[in-house]
């Protein structure tokens, strides 16, 4: 699997915006339960930790496609910087109240703040990785390199973030993500050399989300997004219910373990089948291995589940990357990459939402029902909108 990964490094500084990359998208997957677990010790309330999760995730779903178009429109290197600097003041002023004990409203204020000044630096390494290998074969690798990527993030950030708000003190995690972020994303804005050129957007473009086959890949992303909201607040409540609060980042992480693995074998494949028929078949894998979750009463044969389950994860995430890729306007890129990114982070906000009311008044693992019925949508929502997904005639046989 490793072979076909090796020529996307040729290009002098591929290695450095990866990196960077790598290390400021932690907070991706340390955010949502750093404040979860923080907020929850401190209230002792996982319907108030959901909800501030929701408001933060919630505002990044808002302001992500305007942030994008303000790349596109002005390149990465002059927006990334004041608006790294906002979100770490903000994410810092979330601990400061929480630890006063202020009224819940400031927690939500901030969170609001700092999920609006969150960048999708996913979405930016993408467009950078598109710039040196779009319209090659390379591409395909690539973006599966970048879930990979996303799922090495989710694999080591929820486990990190458990162990040290759980052993070393409730907000410890919480600064680690917001050294991350703030490193990581002036590291990839100081690289000038692999920046997306900026390209004259004319007045007339409309959203990307006007387009629609982009409106249904946004439409599944939301409801991907809601499986991701609720397993996570819902595995944490798992954890806790069973005695074993502190595994709740390992349990994430083998969801997001499985996804990696996957994201690997896909990447490496010379696939003949479309994009689309790629994009489906996922989809309905992901139902069929969520379905066990709602079953299982024991910690560590929920970790095992839930590594298999991750296994649709990146073959969806990196086929609707790609559809995106081929179906937007080059000046337009990064916005309509992000219009995904927004669309999941609507459904993590829902997801978290609806797991915290669903847990405190169901319990976890009847919780749980909601992420699959999630995920029957997705499907719905993908199989229904597949004739949207056909690319331009321009594409090979092999793709549209």
């Amino acid at each position: 699997m490793v072979g076909p990964y090796r020529g996307l490094f040729e290009r002098p500084g591929a290695a450095a915006f990866v990196l960077a990359g790598l290390i400021g998208r932690m907070p991706m997957s340390m955010l949502g339960i750093g404040v979860i677990l923080l907020i929850s010790t401190l209230t002792e309330s996982y319907a108030t930790a959901g909800a501030v999760a929701a408001t933060t995730n919630l505002a990044f779903a808002v302001a992500a496609p305007l942030s994008g178009r303000l790349v596109d429109r002005f390149g990465q290197s002059r927006v990334i910087p004041p608006f790294a600097v906002v979100n770490a003041l903000a994410l810092a002023a979330l601990m400061v109240f929480a630890g006063s004990a202020l009224p819940d409203w400031t927690y939500y204020a901030a969170g609001l703040i700092v999920g609006a000044t969150s960048l999708s630096l996913g979405s930016m390494v993408r467009a950078r990785w598109s710039v040196i290998h779009g319209g090659s074969g390379r591409l395909h690798t690539a973006f599966a390199f970048e879930s990979v990527i996303d799922e090495v993030v989710f694999v080591t950030g929820p486990a990190l973030v458990t162990v040290l708000a759980t052993a070393v003190n409730p907000y410890a995690g919480l600064i680690v993500a917001l050294v991350c972020m703030l490193g990581g994303s002036l590291a990839l804005a100081g690289q000038r050399s692999t920046e997306p050129p900026v390209q004259e957007i004319r007045s007339s473009s409309g959203s990307p989300i006007l387009i629609p086959g982009v409106a249904v890949l946004a439409g599944v992303a939301l409801a991907l997004g809601a499986i991701f909201g609720s397993v996570d607040l819902i595995t944490v409540a798992f954890a806790e219910e069973h005695g074993v609060k502190g595994a709740a980042g390992f349990l994430l992480a083998a969801f997001a373990g499985g996804s990696m693995v996957s994201g690997l074998w896909f990447g490496s494949r010379h696939w003949r089948i479309s994009l689309r028929a790629r994009f489906v078949r996922a989809l309905a894998l992901f139902v069929v291995g969520l379905v066990p979750i709602v079953f299982i009463d024991h910690a560590w044969l929920m970790a095992a589940a839930l590594f298999l389950a991750g296994f649709a994860i990146s073959p969806t995430l990196i086929t609707s990357f790609s559809l995106t890729e081929r179906l937007v306007p080059p000046s337009l890129l990064t916005e309509g990459m992000a219009w995904i990114s927004t669309a999941i982070g609507f459904g993590v906000a829902a997801g978290a939402w609806a797991g915290g009311r669903l847990t405190e008044s169901y319990g976890a693992s009847a919780a749980y029902g909601f992420s699959v019925a999630a995920a029957v949508a997705a499907v719905i929502v993908g199989v229904g909108g597949s004739g949207l997904l056909r690319l331009p005639e321009a594409a090979s046989p092999s793709e549209s």
